[in-house]
């Protein structure tokens, strides 16, 4: 039986992006179930998948597994033979700690500069508190870039859940046009590069659905 993804709208929905992005780079076959978010039918539609009244949802069998990071997990254990992680203990830990950081902070980074896939590149004012969430990111990414990098393009050489977690922040880099470094800019330009982020964009882009709170 294949996977069944259920996922928001793909212009704003990071949370969402996060898992489509690893099973496509893992070259998993999945099916897509998009529901559109902040419609008078979505609370509705999102209960038929999941029990938590959220997107993302990953659907195999009779088995609901829902929360990005909880996804891909489960995907590495069944379908992605381990390689969603590095291979290397050391550098597996590492990977865990920030993807569960992105999974649980930089919250006014998130509420500043909500994912756009589709908006006009252009700055935003931002707070003492969104310029310490991004760079605390940027040393995160160099730091693992640094270490543990050397072996390929990604944050720990080969793509990985981590980079599937941070994949929404590139986007927000890019569209509020982030005064980054070189590094972080090279990082930003090699994810964004890739057939499955620019099949995302493609899609997002011409979506019909708006959220208004999400087009600043």
């Amino acid at each position: 039986m294949s996977l069944t993804l259920v996922i928001g709208n793909k212009a704003y929905s990071s949370w969402s992006l996060r898992p489509w992005l690893a099973l496509k780079q893992m070259g998993i076959a999945f099916d897509e179930v998009l529901i559109p978010l902040d419609q008078p039918e979505t609370k509705a539609a999102i209960a038929r998948h999941s029990p938590a009244g959220r997107v993302p949802v990953l659907i195999d069998g009779d088995l609901a597994v829902w929360e990005s990071l909880a996804i891909l997990e489960y995907v590495n254990e069944t379908h992605a033979n381990g390689r969603l992680w590095p291979q290397d203990r050391v550098a597996r830990a590492h990977a865990r700690v920030i993807a569960n950081e992105m999974h649980a902070g930089f919250s006014a980074l998130r509420n500043a500069l909500p994912m756009n896939v589709r908006r006009p590149i252009g700055a935003l004012p931002m707070s003492v508190a969104v310029l310490a969430d991004i760079a605390r990111i940027e040393t995160l990414w160099r730091d693992a870039r640094q270490r543990y990098g050397q072996d390929g393009p990604f944050l720990f050489g080969a793509f990985s859940a981590a980079d599937a977690m941070y994949a929404p922040v590139v986007f927000r880099f890019h569209h509020y046009a982030v005064p980054v470094a070189e590094d972080t800019r090279a990082y930003m330009d090699r994810m964004r590069a890739l057939p499955a982020l620019r099949e995302w964009v493609v899609a997002g882009t011409i979506e019909p659905w708006i959220i208004a709170d999400d087009e600043k």
